[in-house]
């Protein structure tokens, strides 16, 4: 009997009490899941919030940033501009007192042949006056000139001499000297004026290239493309062996970006390249065709 107590106590139903505890333990534990759910929630939703707002501080960062890289590079592409256009200019000046350095080389070349001739001839002198000669003869006395029936105002013979036509407005070296002073002077009109008289009267000399070079640049100067243009084909054309062909071929090339003809712009410019390798001509050809966003070959 009492075995059976016993086992009957054993392998009986739980009590009424135990079982209430595991309610409340579950619910206890259902309660704290549901806490942690809604803790996690409440933390996602604040984290995606920062993250909002960090991505509306990178983005306005961002136009700012595309804002400041806009105005920078206006500035510099006027800056750009500008350097060219100085560049351009003083790159004339330096070309004008490069053609004056050799033109004074020449007249100093010229200068010493005669000096060599004038001391050639002193010392003939000397050396006859030194040696005895036969006696001179007198000199025969002028032909009485023709006067006119009143014999008072001498005429000329009839097959004398004509007055000579009007001349070049001065020799070759102070013309071309003065026309690079006027440009260099910022004197454009005349400039262009001496130029054209020096290729009118001195056309054949060795500086014409350079006079006709010239031309084209006062008129690039001037904003003046077409005629620019037009002086440059002709020193391609007329001195195809001056060595201010490969700069008036890259000037060509620049006037024709000028002129909106941007095709026949890029292939002068990339001949310049090919055909002139190493020259300040190629190397500014090349940069003028990177500013176009054309490649060099």
């Amino acid at each position: 009997m009492l075995a059976g107590a016993l086992g009957g106590s054993l392998f009986g139903p739980a009590p009424a009490g135990a079982v209430a505890r595991e309610i409340i333990d579950l619910q206890n534990s259902m309660a704290q899941v549901i806490q942690g759910q809604q803790n996690m929630q409440t933390e996602i939703t604040q984290n995606a919030a920062v993250q909002r707002t960090l991505i509306e501080q990178s983005l306005d960062a961002v136009n700012k940033l595309n804002n400041s890289m806009s105005a920078v590079q206006r500035t510099t592409q006027d800056f750009s501009a500008a350097s060219g256009a100085r560049l351009d200019t003083m790159g004339t000046q330096v070309q004008g007192l490069s053609d004056n350095v050799a033109d004074l080389q020449a007249r100093m070349g010229k200068l010493d042949q005669k000096l060599t001739d004038i001391q050639n001839t002193l010392q003939n002198v000397d050396s006859k006056l030194a040696s005895p000669g036969p006696s001179s003869a007198p000199l025969s006395a002028p032909p009485a000139a023709m006067s006119s029936p009143s014999g008072n105002i001498p005429t000329i013979p009839p097959g004398g001499p004509a007055p000579s036509a009007a001349g070049p407005p001065a020799s070759a070296d102070v013309l071309y000297s003065n026309a690079l002073r006027d440009i260099n002077g910022k004197h454009y009109d005349l400039a262009t004026q001496e130029f054209q008289d020096y290729m009118k009267y001195y056309g054949d000399t060795d500086l014409a290239s350079n006079a006709q070079f010239y031309l084209g640049e006062v008129a690039f100067m001037q904003n003046q493309y077409q005629t620019a243009l037009d002086a440059y084909n002709r020193v391609i054309e007329n001195f195809p062996k001056s060595f201010k062909t490969a700069s008036a071929r890259m000037r060509k090339g620049f006037c024709l970006v000028e002129l909106g003809q941007k095709a026949s712009a890029v292939r002068e410019l990339r001949a310049v390249v090919r055909l002139y390798p190493g020259t300040d001509e190629a190397r500014r050809s090349a940069a003028k065709l990177k500013e176009m966003g054309a490649t060099v070959s």
